[in-house]
């Protein structure tokens, strides 16, 4: 607890992955980063929402694939040396999210995200939880439940094994 003359100390807790998508700076929480991987082949799969690349083989577990930048409606991009996959814990699989390249971990200092602005659409539908400055940069702290969504949707078609399969 701070007494009124301790001077404030920001948080140095590291809490944050970033990562580059285009030309723009990301985060997502570390508590639910499993690993950060270099590319493995994808077998893409018939019906999926456009952002799903398809699913791969890590470790012996089945692991779809979101690629952000066509998420985001970037162009699709080859892999160069810079991209990674993230894997985010999904509960009965990890994701795995394409990035063009990560960049550091991070902490906001102890500040609050920033709220998300206005720009059109909602901020829900657009994934992102709230906005910080890093480096000089803004950087979007995306909400990994979106994901998850995308898990759920192909959990529930059959094209993956589900909780408790």
């Amino acid at each position: 607890m701070r007494t009124r003359n301790q001077p404030h100390r920001p948080d140095p807790q590291k809490s944050l992955v970033g990562f580059v998508v285009g030309e723009v700076f990301y985060a997502i929480d570390i508590a639910v980063v499993r690993e950060i991987v270099n590319p493995l082949p994808v077998t893409p799969l018939p019906h999926t929402p456009m952002e799903v690349a398809g699913v791969a083989d890590h470790r012996g577990e089945v692991v779809p694939v979101i690629d952000l930048r066509v998420r985001f409606g970037l162009p699709s991009a080859e892999s160069t040396r810079s991209t990674k996959w993230i894997l985010v814990d999904g509960g009965s699989s990890p994701i795995g999210i394409i990035v063009d390249a990560v960049t550091e971990v991070f902490g906001t200092g102890g500040a609050e995200l920033r709220p998300t602005p206005q720009v059109g659409g909602s901020n829900d539908a657009r994934g992102i939880t709230g906005v910080t400055t890093h480096n000089g940069a803004l950087t979007f702290v995306l909400d990994t439940d979106r994901f998850l969504e995308v898990l759920r949707t192909l959990e529930a078609s059959g094209m993956l094994p589900g909780e408790g399969s």
